[in-house]
């Protein structure tokens, strides 16, 4: 199936078979950890943070992969599955630690009473709260738990300063709990269907997790946050990284002159000069140019502008 059959603009039904995705496009996704790459200096932050029970604070560019290393690490190291916590303006760190639904309880609590065919018994909050990534990360375990906090930047301005008790602690209350008749709840896990045991509504981690939290430089944070991580900055990539990169996501190898070796010349003298791209940028271009079936010419050339349009831009 050529290029030019999948759409035509012509409004007319046809049966079109799609070629197949891009590895890192398949669905489920699937982890990253054997195709990345980590720049020059990475390793030794991220082992820094492992000794000293520090979390990792990544700056780079969009697409730059600071959300990938964490998938490595929790792989290479056996930390079980990444529990991931993306931030915006609406975060808040109670809902990372544990969440209540209180207005599903209540409903609950007013339907048992209408319902005269269920037995009298004790009000049970288990149901009713979920442990969040922050909250689950930090329950007792024999190993770390790996957390990715994403995009740091994102968030309210006073939540960097509110993680700092909690992650030089390694413990919170879940108000709800401390409060609540039973000692001893069972709370199931962020992302999972595990339940895990809280005695009188307190969570004391035994193992500091592996916690790698990316920003994307777009503001300052205050020095006691900054103090109480490692960090790291991703250098602007060159050629010779990016082939790497190239290389290992696509299994193809990159001859100098080639249409690929081209591209990936000129994106990075690109970003470089200081142009704002991002690596995926360049693996769909490098995935186009690749395919047997991919159109050339002029055509190619305009989709190749397109893929690889600088994010700042309209």
């Amino acid at each position: 199936m050529s290029w030019n059959t999948y759409y035509v603009g012509d409004g007319i039904p046809r049966d079109v078979v799609l070629a197949d995705p891009p590895p890192w496009r398949t669905f489920p996704r699937r982890p990253l950890d054997q195709q990345y790459r980590p720049p020059e200096g990475l390793a030794e932050a991220v082992n820094a943070a492992l000794y000293l029970r520090r979390p990792l604070l990544i700056t780079g560019s969009a697409g730059s992969g600071k959300s990938t290393v964490i998938e490595q690490v929790a792989a290479e190291l056996k930390l079980g599955p990444v529990l991931r916590w993306h931030l915006t303006s609406r975060s808040t760190l109670a809902d990372a630690l544990c969440r209540y639904d209180a207005l599903g309880r209540i409903h609950a609590q007013r339907l048992h009473r209408t319902d005269e065919s269920e037995p009298a018994g004790e009000d049970d909050i288990a149901p009713f709260l979920q442990l969040g990534p922050l909250g689950t990360a930090l329950v007792p375990s024999d190993r770390p738990r790996a957390l990715l906090i994403d995009e740091v930047d994102k968030s309210d301005l006073d939540l960097p300063s509110d993680l700092l008790d909690v992650l030089e602690r390694g413990e919170f209350e879940v108000p709800e709990l401390v409060r609540y008749s039973r000692s001893r709840v069972m709370v199931r896990e962020w992302g999972s269907d595990r339940y895990r045991p809280i005695e009188r509504g307190r969570v004391q981690c035994t193992e500091f997790p592996f916690i790698v939290m990316t920003s994307n430089g777009e503001r300052d944070f205050p020095p006691p946050f900054l103090r109480r991580c490692i960090r790291y900055r991703m250098p602007r990539p060159t050629d010779a990284m990016l082939r790497q990169v190239v290389i290992a996501h696509l299994g193809c190898a990159v001859l100098d002159g080639s249409p690929v070796a081209d591209l990936i010349e000129s994106f990075a003298r690109r970003v470089q000069c200081g142009e704002n791209l991002a690596v995926d940028q360049l693996l769909n271009a490098a995935r186009l140019l690749t395919d047997p079936q991919s159109p050339s010419g002029d055509l190619r050339e305009r989709l190749v502008d397109l893929l690889t349009r600088e994010l700042t831009s309209d």
